[in-house]
């Protein structure tokens, strides 16, 4: 039985974060949540903060401060589930310098606090989508294993990151897993910015606007229902020491199928505009997760079909909240 009372989730006012805290709460820990709201939302916390279970605070403050050492310092968690960054891979290739200080930097402040306060373990996030770099379509699904080139300064900043988690280990016995996500969709996902397709579609269905496909719409992704993400977040707190496993289906589903699903889910009878490939986006991507399942426990128990079916119902809510 675990022995974590107290969590403490960077990024934790995001869409996996928010998902994530909810699940923390409702298992009966203390959570912590940081975030600087940059891309989170408070709104997102809203049924963590009317919980019944557990119990929540939030600290708004920007990891690369410095000021992380005075939270960890006076809560105490025994582990920091690390999901914070600058994740838009477009901006990182504009900005790398912005993208390392956060992902880099930000990173080795989550490591340096844990260190100093005795944090039992860190769980870090990295994306099993730019690590890895363009795999051959016969390598498909890419297995932990795999070299890889990162094709972005976000991809090559979640690479350094796990190194920064290998080195505290190896000097401080700092406790660690990495968990390597496929692209996740949900409740709360952002359809501005980076946003997943599954998010932006649903938003534009939903209110009748047309969607745009940029190539020819057969690039294929792996697609991840949060449920299932946040399970591997809470399994990773206590297992899976030292080593990265990936989290997604090992199933690949194309742009063009991903947008007749959703159409024939939610009535929309429009046809997709096709606008020319964008640069540096991957052909085809997925992860093999039967690392997962023997080193955490955990394999997908979400459908595409179930997870499109949850993720329009919330949708359909808000806006009829709104």
């Amino acid at each position: 039985m675990s022995t974590i009372e107290t969590v403490l989730v960077t990024g934790g006012a995001g869409f996996i974060g928010s998902n994530l805290v909810d699940r923390l709460l409702a298992d009966g820990k203390r959570v912590v949540v940081v975030d600087d709201l940059s891309t989170g939302k408070l709104t997102n916390l809203k049924q963590a903060r009317e919980s019944s279970t557990g119990e929540v605070e939030f600290q708004r403050l920007d990891l690369t401060s410095g000021a992380l050492d005075t939270v960890v310092e006076r809560h105490r968690p025994e582990v920091i589930i690390h999901l914070a960054a600058q994740m838009n891979v477009r901006a990182s290739v504009e900005d790398p310098l912005y993208d390392a200080t956060v992902n880099v930097l930000g990173t080795i402040r989550v490591l340096e606090a844990a260190r100093q306060y005795d944090v039992q373990k860190v769980v870090f996030a990295t994306s099993g989508g730019c690590i890895y770099g363009e795999p051959a379509l016969e390598d498909l699904p890419v297995p932990e294993t795999a070299p890889g080139v990162a094709h972005s300064p976000y991809g090559a900043s979640k690479r350094c990151g796990e190194e920064y988690l290998r080195m505290y280990a190896a000097l401080y016995d700092l406790r660690w897993t990495s968990l390597a996500l496929s692209n996740v969709y949900g409740p709360r996902q952002d359809p501005a910015g980076e946003a997943g397709v599954v998010a932006i579609f649903t938003e534009r269905m939903l209110a009748g606007l047309p969607c745009t496909i940029y190539g020819d719409g057969e690039q294929s992704r792996d697609f991840v229902f949060v449920d299932d993400v946040v399970h591997a977040f809470v399994l990773a707190m206590d297992r899976g020491d030292d080593e990265r496993f990936n989290i997604g289906t090992s199933e690949r589903t194309s742009v063009n199928q991903l947008f007749r699903g959703l159409a024939a889910a939610t009535g929309y009878d429009r046809e997709p505009v096709y606008a020319p490939e964008r640069a540096g986006e991957l052909r085809h991507n997925a992860v093999d997760a039967r690392k997962a399942a023997q080193g955490l426990g955990w394999k997908p128990w979400t459908t595409l079909e179930e997870g499109l079916a949850a993720t329009l119902k919330w949708a359909s809510g808000e806006r009829d909240a709104g």
